[in-house]
């Protein structure tokens, strides 16, 4: 019976694993779920065995909305304490250059709101002194 389930499980190559794991560190990342999505997986990490047999357990239920072997793939790829740190070393990655951008765009809207009330002030500084 043991022969029989290794049958029909589907194979993942080192390729596949990797690209699944951008696809999800991607995906959580770009939502600015980073923090959350480590969080998450550094608590499992302990328990990678259970929490992957847990994901089989739903497999019936998964298939209505996700892609039945990705899906036994990425239940295999967490059995991996491996493929679990990679996966939140890229969260981290992503998140920092998500961040960064982010960032960065906020720097230059605080500097231009700064120029703004620094040119209003200016205004009302030198109208109030020419009336004086």
């Amino acid at each position: 019976m043991n022969k029989e389930f290794w049958e029909i499980r589907p194979e993942t190559s080192e390729g596949e694993i990797n690209e699944m794991l951008e696809k999800v560190a991607k995906f959580i990342a770009e939502r600015h779920l980073a923090p959350a999505g480590i969080l998450l997986f550094e608590s499992i990490r302990p328990l990678h065995g259970i929490g992957s047999q847990a994901l089989f357990f739903i497999l019936p239920v998964a298939e209505i909305i996700f892609d039945s072997k990705k899906y036994q793939q990425f239940a295999i790829m967490m059995e991996d304490e491996n493929n679990l740190k990679k996966l939140i070393k890229r969260m981290d990655e992503l998140d920092e250059l998500y961040n960064r951008e982010r960032r960065e765009q906020n720097k230059l809207k605080r500097q231009h709101r700064k120029a703004k009330r620094k040119l209003l002030l200016q205004k009302i500084f030198k109208t109030k002194n020419k009336t004086a």
